[in-house]
């Protein structure tokens, strides 16, 4: 079992979706994150002053998957997230040790889905 937590562009959050539908990933966590890379942020004026925006708005998602499904699920996230410039994101993949699905008890594999 494998926890893949990708980092993308809130725009782009819908085709990453539409991608792991397709796939047929359908159970995933989404949340707001913040956060800078490379694109080092960027500046603006706000009522005369200068500001440095260093931390932008990014999408977390996280996908619990079984290991055959972890090379369908990165391909689904690359597919909806890229766009080719800087800050399409990350993609992290983690050892899932266990999963309890808390409503049967089922545990491992089962409890992933």
């Amino acid at each position: 079992m494998k926890l893949i937590i990708a980092y993308v562009q809130p725009e782009q959050l819908n085709e990453v979706k539409q991608s792991l539908y397709e796939k047929e990933v359908y159970k995933m966590s989404v949340t707001n994150a913040m956060g800078c890379g490379q694109q080092k942020g960027y500046h603006e004026t706000y009522r005369g002053a200068d500001i440095e925006v260093n931390l932008l708005k990014k999408v977390r998602i996280e996908i619990a998957v079984n290991d055959a499904f972890v090379d369908t699920t990165v391909e689904a996230i690359i597919s909806g997230a890229r766009t080719g410039n800087i800050g399409d994101g990350k993609i992290f993949i983690l050892d899932l040790p266990e999963c309890i699905r808390i409503r049967t008890g089922e545990k491992g594999q089962d409890a992933v889905g």
